[in-house]
């Protein structure tokens, strides 16, 4: 293994050529291709050589899908999910069954939700809540307690004041304070993050990853596994251990082995010494600090938090870090209180979102915004790819006479959602709700924004894969400094924007409409 430096500053790693084929077989995609392949298969023998048992075997088919059917309205899936599986077993009988079953199956699954709930169990009180913070919480914005509090029951998310709150519209602000606040760190670095990606980004952070690493600071690297099969070779981990980082991936992609692969880590956050952490939408790497151009102008945003805030961010990653040890490791677990800001104002939450219990915060909590506003709720969002409720929230607030307004990209960076996205145009248009797009590229931001008191910026979109199928992390604030900030970025950017109307959507391309309608069947799959 060997090191090289670009000719742009930063340290870089030799890395291998990506391995599109692999990626292609074990994606979802790939999946189902195979498996559509398998029935015709099955098909094609049915006919050719058991051409009399034919009857028989439609006769089965038939009764099997209606047995499936009847399990899948008595399961404890969403509405919509049920429906999609529903149509999908019932026009592949064979395809929808395996795949239904390889997806629900229990092998590694409930080994890892019994893992994470057990990390969760015994680490609840670690970051307690301090009752003088909750206290004035109910005091001043009694309408949130109710949410603190479900927020809270699914894990450790205290809710804190004196924290300081600090808003990054662009991801090209974020990161030269994110270099900055690295060079001071003293004690340990935790990232997590979804995507890493060799370039300037990642190769300034990972210059002072290495040096702080030689200099006997604790630095722990997670990102997603998926990244073994876009960015990053499979024996990165072995390569970062020689410059002194702790590495590893979250659940590697090992299909027809384990059905956790579903499950993907797509959580961003970083956490110095247990006193500074930053999350939102930000991966590390060249796209999501404009340095390169893949889908126009890269719309982000981030949050730096200062404080107690912090501790349940360190929470959050070691949880995770611990989920593959047999002896969980303690060590640098939040045990003490970090410095309080008396002049910061307002309230901060962090809080995470797992796909393995039956508690969907990052939806729940979207809805209490949208249920509890007043005035308006902004929102930024790179995918539209809702559930009943979340539709229905959406309409209802918009219908009730609150500004309900939604800036999605411009130029997309993946066609089918996009298309489905549009599938729910008309029905929130007709409610009142109002949708931008940023005529100027791609917008990447997680942000609510509610009647000047309220935000949640993070990793969380409006589709299916966050709100019921990843790992999730954002900080809810009320009535912090940034949220005016908040409030504005949404108004500057919305200028850049085209607002949708019915005549916009009348002049939508015949392709597009096509493959919304079409892709609608399984949208809860994506």
């Amino acid at each position: 293994m060997g090191v090289e430096r670009d000719q742009r500053p930063g340290l870089r790693l030799l890395k291998k050529g990506r391995r599109g084929l692999l990626r292609a077989v074990f994606s979802r995609a790939g999946l189902f291709f195979l498996l559509i392949v398998l029935q015709a298969v099955i098909l094609i023998f049915l006919f050719g050589r058991l051409r009399d048992f034919l009857p028989h075997a439609v006769t089965l088919s038939a009764l099997f899908s209606g047995v499936m059917a009847l399990f899948l309205l008595n399961s404890r899936h969403n509405p919509s999910a049920k429906l999609t599986w529903i149509v999908v077993i019932m026009l592949f009988p064979v395809v929808g069954s395996l795949l239904y079953l390889f997806t629900r199956n229990d092998l590694g699954h409930r080994m890892l939700r019994d893992r994470y709930a057990a990390l969760t169990e015994a680490t609840r009180n670690r970051v307690p809540q301090d009752e003088e913070a909750f206290a004035r919480l109910a005091a001043q914005a009694p309408d949130a307690v109710g949410l603190v509090r479900y927020v809270n029951r699914t894990g450790c998310y205290p809710v804190f004041n004196e924290s300081e709150c600090r808003y990054f519209p662009l991801g090209d602000a974020l990161f030269p304070v994110l270099l900055e606040e690295l060079e001071k760190a003293e004690r340990f670095i935790f990232l997590e993050f979804f995507i890493v990606d060799e370039g300037l980004m990642w190769g300034q952070v990972l210059e002072i990853l290495a040096r702080k690493a030689s200099e006997g600071l604790t630095v722990r690297l997670m990102y997603d596994g998926s990244c073994e099969f876009f960015t990053l070779p499979r024996d990165y981990p072995k390569r970062l251990s020689l410059l002194g980082i702790e590495c590893r991936p979250f659940a590697p992609i090992a299909p027809f082995v384990s059905t956790h692969y579903n499950y993907r880590d797509h959580r961003k956050l970083l956490v110095i010494d247990g006193k500074v952490a930053f999350t939102g939408g930000v991966n590390l790497a060249d796209e999501y600090i404009n340095e390169v151009r893949r889908f126009g102008h890269w719309k982000d945003t981030a949050v730096c938090l200062r404080g107690e805030a912090a501790r349940s961010f360190t929470l959050m990653f070691l949880q995770m870090w611990n989920l593959s040890e047999k002896e969980p490791d303690f060590r640098f677990f939040p045990d003490a209180p970090a410095e309080r800001f008396p002049d910061a104002s307002g309230f901060v939450m962090p809080y995470a979102d797992c796909p393995l219990d039956e508690d969907r915060v990052g939806e729940w909590l979207y809805l209490d915004i949208l249920n509890r506003a007043q005035r308006y709720v902004y929102i930024m969002t790179p995918y539209l790819i809702l559930d009943g409720e979340m539709e229905t929230a959406l309409k209802f607030a918009a219908e009730r006479g609150v500004d309900v307004e939604i800036l999605l990209p411009g130029i997309p960076d993946k066609k089918l959602p996009y298309a489905l996205a549009r599938t729910h145009y008309p029905s929130l248009l007709r409610s009142g709700v109002k949708i931008y797009e940023y005529r100027p590229g791609f917008v990447h931001a997680k942000v609510f924004v509610s009647d000047d008191r309220e935000a949640a910026v993070g990793t969380i979109n409006l589709d299916y894969r966050s709100l019921y199928h990843h790992f999730e992390c954002a900080a809810w604030m009320r009535d912090t400094d940034c949220i005016p900030e908040i409030r504005e970025d949404f108004l500057q950017t919305r200028r850049f924007c085209r607002e949708i109307d019915a005549g916009a959507l009348g002049r939508e391309r015949w392709t597009v409409k096509l493959a919304g309608f079409l892709m609608k069947i399984i949208a809860p799959l994506m």
